[in-house]
């Protein structure tokens, strides 16, 4: 076969190549039953033998020898020494254990032989033909006896078994390292190499090590857990694959897998996290990937946010009456579920989910479902189903459902409804709140028997905002392709209208409900909503027009905004899934609406859709891609400058104080009162401290002007918000005994640190980050300024601002007080220093997850302020803003003279100290390790990061909203670090630094008056303009000029390591 797109195969041993597993199998039960009848003896427990099914497919499957026993051991709560490898047979430790197993496994062998399967040594024979490299990874210790026993061990090019695990000290599965070992002892990239395992462990491990391809062998019928765990391909046994569909998957099937999340199993443990992963969006409205059938409940949660839809209202907690602004659930469109004749709608009481696969197609935007259930009386149904928020028409969406009866004929009943009977419900920790915000004002519904068309309307407002909601629905149903034209029954009850279609149906046909809805607010709409919602229906032809042209529209997008990544096809999925979500969140079609972004996306309730600074992280993907964005964020901002000021004004200050928490009006939504749910205490919430959220509004400010050069936002818009911050600041800065200036009364980053210890006085004094950005805006301000040129005049005079005033930004950003060790550590506030060093390793030990080190030390009576412990980056954030050369310019200008290497110094102290309590933490230590030369550290730190939300890896946070920030930076990391984009002077600079798994990157940005393109690998850096001037790019340390194009094309001007090499 010409063009083979892999280049290795990597066998398991047992029960892939040979016949051992049952050996394996029986080896284990004998040994574990007899230790656990004389375990029985000794504790009087009653003996429970050990099983096939359960136990030596649970626990010790895939797994090395000692890994194994203890796994199971630990499954029976039983206790036992760990010994050490040369332990005797009869020793009852693990390692005794595990030799005994083993010693019975080799005398099986001796007694029964070794079996293989034909067909996997068929196959191999024809890959090797092909020039496939080939090699064996086994956790087993006998692997090399047993294929000699077998007569097989010429047939690999590389064996890496138990022996050799120790020997590396390699980690067992389901970690990769055999696998990943067995492709460099090849050469073989692991993109391009394909495992093929029999057991979960090993099929996790496949998954862990990213390879091109993981192929599932299901030899104990376990297809489903196979694929549920990360198999790409499932047979019963390799005849089932051929040389071309393993090449087909590498051509057409990783392409697929790369645009797309999957899911093949339904567990109420994880259904929130699947929900929040499979929502579908386009920045006016986001609708969680809940399933059609299911209402709220505890295990599942169905959700639509609409952009800016907020309520307040109060609840009574611990005796104390708090106000809460919410981020609403709106009204439910996508319910939609089945009954077989007299039977039940579809419940997991009833029915019993078979099989099923939910599919997030990133391109398209398009969230896919097929289930096969069935009922207590065997009736098996097919059920798929499709759905999309349209991204052409944002106020529109489409739902596709279809039933099909597998083995029964029988009357078919199918409900799809608008619901506005819901609450609240997404936050466990919200629930004892009040949470039901919507009102009932109308609904009705209409069947069209010219064009056999129901129409459905639902017409609702918030309790408190007053904000009108209304949703239109037109559906229509098919029995194969003909149009039902049955009249169906509809239901209207105050705040539901459910259409109830009744078929029919014979096996094996199908019967199809399609739904089309608009989604209308007041928050953003003047004219009669249900009118406006009808009549973007009226326009609308089908179904199939609506998704075409939303399919189209999403397409533009990705054109401008999709990284391309070759080597990995993991991160390659995970950088695409984080996109689609901000996409989801803010899109360029909903950014007129100015409605910012939610930390939390439009996927849940967390933080209650209120908008924090993680913009500071958010709006550099997007001013590089979609400005108009970034700018609609920002006008959000502007919009409710006034109430900044109110606030400001409120507190003692001068110009614009941001709140922590913003919502509808911009006020401060942040509690004063927090409740500890280790400790159920009332205390201080200092949060709304965090006033540094002004000077991320500035820092959004100046890198928008900067990436775009829009001089009428500034001139309208901009300047007035950054020189009112300016006020602010320069009000909040007092005067020292030294001449130089404190701020004080604040929170950095960090969060756990609300006050200074030992002291009544609330806030910090002096916080490193919060100085340095104060100083550095006060010069952005001036910058501005200067390059207003005469209009600043017109600003100067709407908001009363004079020369004098500017002279004091002047002197205070030149002032503004530091505290700096005499080894070069800035302190992060003053008084710091000071504070008592934590035992992590204690913590480590008591507690699973240390992350919120403060709420733990809060309920042990003490208190994270007495600590040198941080949530996240606080000093080092300020390195995260800004540049090295940056951050120096700023200390020389405060008069301080940094240590040399004071960044890698900085990093190296704070670290140790900080707990990660915030994923976005480990964003910034991921980009600030890559700058100190930490690349594989770095990249860890990326890793962790990137799939923070897809592995929900703070344990149900993810069930509540994904993290927009963290997916944001992770992008910009990848931009920034590894392809080594710096924007920070006119003139370009590349400088890229590849991770090793990564052969290539592509992407575009727009930046100022022109769009570059960049190919880049690890030879070569290709690139074209877009725009109408000639460009210059510093490329290493040699600056180039390209000229400019008005149609991408395939000639490019090639670079080599800064030096031009082709064209």
């Amino acid at each position: 076969m010409k063009n083979m797109k892999f280049d290795a195969v990597i066998f398991d041993l047992d029960g892939v190549i040979t016949q051992t597993a049952s050996l394996h199998s029986l080896a284990w039960k004998q040994m574990f039953d007899n230790y656990l009848k004389k375990h029985s003896k000794k504790t009087g427990k009653k003996f429970r033998e050990f099983t096939h099914e359960k136990d030596y497919l649970s626990y010790v499957d895939g797994k090395p020898r000692y890994k194994g026993v203890k796994s199971f051991l630990e499954s029976r709560d039983i206790k036992l020494p760990y010994g050490i490898p040369s332990d005797l047979p009869n020793k009852e430790t693990v390692c005794g254990l595990g030799n005994k197993k083993n010693k019975l496994f080799n005398e099986l062998i001796i007694s029964k032989g070794v079996d293989v399967f034909s067909s996997t040594v068929e196959l191999i024979k024809k890959l090797q033909k092909k020039g496939v490299k080939i090699g064996v990874a086994s956790s087993s210790k006998n692997c090399k006896s047993i294929l000699e026993s077998a007569g097989l061990l010429e047939l690999f090019e590389t064996r890496v078994d138990g022996v050799v695990s120790a020997e590396l000290n390699l980690k067992g599965k389901p970690e990769p390292d055999i696998f990943k070992t067995a492709c460099d002892n090849l050469n073989v990239t692991y993109d391009r190499a394909v495992v093929v395992e029999d057991a979960v462990s090993g099929v996790i491990a496949g998954k862990n090590g990213h390879f091109g391809l993981v192929i599932g062998v299901a030899r104990e019928n376990n297809k489903k857990e196979l694929k549920i765990h990360g198999a790409d391909i499932v047979v019963d046994d390799l005849k089932k694959i051929s040389i071309e569909k393993i090449n087909d998957w590498f051509v057409n099937g990783i392409n697929k897998d790369r645009w797309s999340i999957s899911y093949y199993d339904y567990s109420k443990e994880k259904e929130t996290t699947v929900e929040s992963l499979l929502t579908i969006g386009n920045g006016y409205f986001g609708t969680r990937g809940a399933m059609e059938e299911f209402k709220s409940n505890d295990f599942s949660y169905p959700g639509t946010y609409i952009a800016g839809v907020y309520n307040t209202l109060e609840s009574e907690v611990k005796n104390r009456i708090v106000k809460n602004e919410d981020f609403v659930n709106c009204p439910n469109w996508t319910f939609t579920t089945f009954k077989i004749k007299n039977s039940s709608w579809f419940n997991l009481s009833d029915y019993k989910i078979i099989d099923i696969k939910r599919t997030l197609n990133f391109k398209t935007g398009i969230l896919k479902k097929t289930m096969v259930v069935k009922d207590k009386k065997n009736r098996k149904t097919l059920i798929e189903s499709e759905r999309f928020a349209c991204m052409h028409n944002i106020h529109t969406a489409g739902l596709k459902y279809k039933i099909k009866p597998l083995n029964y004929s029988e009357k078919i009943y199918i409900k799809t409804s608008l619901d506005a009977n819901i609450i609240n419900y997404g936050v466990k920790r919200y629930r004892q709140l009040s949470s039901k915000h919507l009102e009932h004002i109308s609904e009705g519904a209409d069947y069209r028997r010219e064009t056999d068309l129901t129409e459905n309307y639902l017409f609702v407002k918030t309790n408190q905002s007053d904000i009108k909601i209304a949703e239109f629905a037109k559906i229509k149903a098919f029995l194969g392709n003909d149009l039902i034209k049955k009249e169906p029954k509809i239901r209207v009850k105050k705040g539901v209208v459910d259409t109830i279609i009744e078929i029919d149906c014979n096996k094996g046909n199908e019967v199809t409900v399609e739904k089309i809805v608009s989604i209308y607010t007041s928050e953003h709409e003047s004219e009669s909503l249900i009118e406006k919602g009808k009549a973007v229906l009226s326009e609308i032809k089908n179904y199939k027009t609506l998704k075409e042209r939303s399919i189209v529209s999403w397409g533009k997008i990705w054109e401008k905004a999709d990284i391309k990544l070759a080597g990995d096809r993991y991160i390659q999925k995970l950088l695409r899934m984080h996109i689609y979500h901000l996409f989801v969140t803010s899109s360029p079609n909903s950014a007129h609406l100015k409605a910012s972004i939610p930390a939390r996306g439009l996927h849940g309730e967390a933080y209650r859709g209120h908008i924090f600074w993680d913009t500071i992280y958010i709006l550099p993907f997007f001013n590089i891609h979609y400005p108009e964005i970034s700018k609609s964020a920002l006008m959000y901002r502007y919009e409710r400058l006034n109430q900044a000021r109110k606030y400001a004004k409120e507190h003692g200050y001068e110009g614009a104080m941001f709140p922590w928490q913003s919502g509808k009006s911009g006020k401060e939504e942040t509690q004063t009162m927090h409740l500890n749910p280790m400790s159920g205490k009332w205390g201080p919430d200092y949060s709304s401290l965090q006033r540094h959220v002004s000077l991320a509004t500035a820092y959004n400010i100046w890198n928008y002007y900067w990436t775009t050069l829009d001089k009428e936002f500034i001139r309208e818009y901009g300047a007035e918000m950054l020189f009112e911050i300016c006020r602010f600041w320069l009000s909040k800065a007092e005067k020292t005994t030294d001449n130089r200036y404190s701020i004080k009364k604040i929170m950095g980053p960090d969060e756990f640190h609300e006050h200074v210890s030992g002291s009544e006085e609330e806030g910090l004094e002096d916080n490193f980050y919060t100085n340095v950005m104060a100083s550095w805006t006060f010069s952005r301000a001036v910058d501005i300024i200067n390059e207003l040129g005469e209009d600043k005049n017109k600003i100067f005079e709407k908001i009363n601002l004079s020369e004098k005033e500017i002279q004091k930004w002047k002197r205070v950003s030149e002032s503004l007080k530091l505290n700096i060790s005499e080894n070069g550590i800035f302190e992060q506030f003053k008084g710091y220093f000071k504070l008592k060093e934590i035992d992590w390793d204690m913590y480590k030990k008591q507690y699973d997850n240390i992350q919120r080190m403060d709420r733990i030390l809060k309920a042990e009576g003490k208190s994270a302020d007495e600590y040198k412990v941080a949530k996240q980056a606080d000093v080092l954030m300020t390195f995260y803003n800004l540049s090295s050369k940056q951050v120096k310019e700023v200390l020389n200008k405060l008069k301080y003279k940094p240590v040399e290497n004071f960044l890698k110094k900085n990093f190296e102290y704070y670290v140790k100290r900080t707990s990660h309590g915030s994923t976005l933490s480990k964003v910034v230590h991921s980009y600030l390790l890559n700058l100190i030369g930490k690349k594989d550290l770095s990249y860890k730190f990326y890793v962790d990061a990137l799939e923070s939300d897809y592995v929900d890896v703070q344990g149900g946070t993810t069930g509540e909203g994904i993290h927009t920030g963290v997916m944001a930076g992770t992008i910009i990391v990848a931009i920034k670090s590894y392809a080594g984009l710096d924007l920070n002077d006119d003139i370009i600079k590349i400088n890229p630094d590849l991770p090793k798994t990564w052969k290539k990157i592509e992407f575009n940005i727009r930046f100022r008056d022109a769009t570059y393109f960049f190919k880049i690998d690890k030879q070569n850096i290709k690139i074209q303009i877009l725009g109408n001037e000639k460009k210059e790019i510093k490329i290493g340390d040699n600056i180039h000029v390209i000229e400019p194009k008005s149609l991408i094309d395939d000639t490019w001007e090639i670079f080599k390591r800064g030096i031009k090499h082709a064209r």
